[in-house]
């Protein structure tokens, strides 16, 4: 348990947000299988470009339960503090700052981990987010720009300064983008510097690989991004793992296609049949990367166009994976 300025979050599992992954279809899955926080994607701190499609159902957060916590990103503070306030308006009760994501597409807007050479504008932006709202401003680092510019401690102790309430730190570099290892011991030194929560992110994957990260780092929580695609349970199972010291079964064939089935329901009810159809194709293809014959299913999945059909699709591999099971 740990607490972000008044909201108590009881479970030491946080979903990771990730750009085209972390939509409201997803959040509220991942929320109901036991996250105990759950980010937003990346919002343009750009309100010009709010207009477009996809600005709209990522800042739409109609019926979510709370805390409702929303990232930003960009690389100006006025524009930051702009946008934070923009979104608290519409509903955000905590405001996330993206300074981890190596993406060069957002890395060369000056925006994401590219900030984290900029230790002065890094300081004017939090300061300047802070003081635009009145939420909590949580804040996202990698820890540092290179290998020979790891400086997340020095940015983590500008953030405490600044008035950010806790700090996620992926354990790699920008340069690093998602290969290699986790740094596990720069987070921890990072955790033991500061007095707010810090959530460490990273390669943990299992029940037993979050708790050896908890005690390793001494972090408030782990937070789990690319792990829990396909498989939105394993907060589920992380949160019983640390409160009981027990693993729980994995999910039978039954409950993935009725989680699937239902995944499948929402996000063809939030974005519509066109998009919610082409959507769902990549979540699809996590759910079934490890079962059997789901690349070949997939192949022709990802060819059907109405939402119907899709729903028919997973019902019949369901029902010839269940036979087959029973045969076996």
């Amino acid at each position: 348990m740990f607490q972000i300025g008044s909201y108590i979050i009881d479970s030491q599992v946080i979903l990771a947000p990730m750009a085209g992954v972390t939509d409201q279809p997803f959040r509220q899955l991942c929320k109901r299988m036991g996250a105990g926080l759950v980010v937003s994607e990346m919002v343009t701190s750009d309100t010009r470009l709010w207009k477009s499609r996809k600005s709209a159902f990522r800042l739409n957060h109609n019926g979510e339960s709370e805390p409702r916590s929303v990232q930003i990103a960009g690389g100006d503070p006025e524009m930051m503090a702009h946008a934070a306030a923009m979104n608290v308006e519409r509903g955000a009760q905590i405001i996330d700052i993206n300074m981890g994501c190596p993406a060069k597409k957002v890395c060369n807007k000056a925006a994401g981990s590219a900030l984290l050479k900029d230790e002065p504008l890094v300081k004017d932006i939090l300061n300047t987010v802070v003081k635009a709202v009145d939420v909590p401003v949580t804040l996202k680092i990698r820890t540092g720009w290179d290998q020979d510019n790891r400086n997340g401690l020095t940015v983590a102790k500008i953030a405490e300064d600044a008035g950010i309430q806790a700090l996620a730190v992926h354990g790699r570099t920008r340069r690093c983008g998602y290969k290699g290892t986790a740094e596990y011991d720069t987070i921890a030194s990072i955790a033991d510097a500061i007095s707010i929560p810090v959530f460490a992110n990273g390669d943990i994957t299992s029940p037993e690989k979050a708790e050896w990260v908890l005690k390793h780092t001494d972090c408030s929580a782990v937070m789990i991004g690319r792990a829990a695609q396909g498989q939105p349970w394993l907060f589920r199972e992380i949160d019983h793992y640390l409160r009981t010291g027990t693993i729980l079964p994995p999910p039978s064939l039954v409950e993935i296609r009725e989680i699937l089935l239902a995944h499948l329901q929402e996000l063809h009810s939030f974005y519509g049949d066109y998009m919610g159809v082409r959507i769902a194709r990549k979540h699809v293809g996590w759910y079934l990367q490890n079962q059997p014959n789901g690349s070949s299913f997939r192949k022709q999945f990802n060819i059907i166009e109405t939402a119907a059909d899709q729903a028919a699709a997973i019902e019949k591999y369901f029902d010839e994976a269940l036979a087959n099971n029973v045969a076996a």
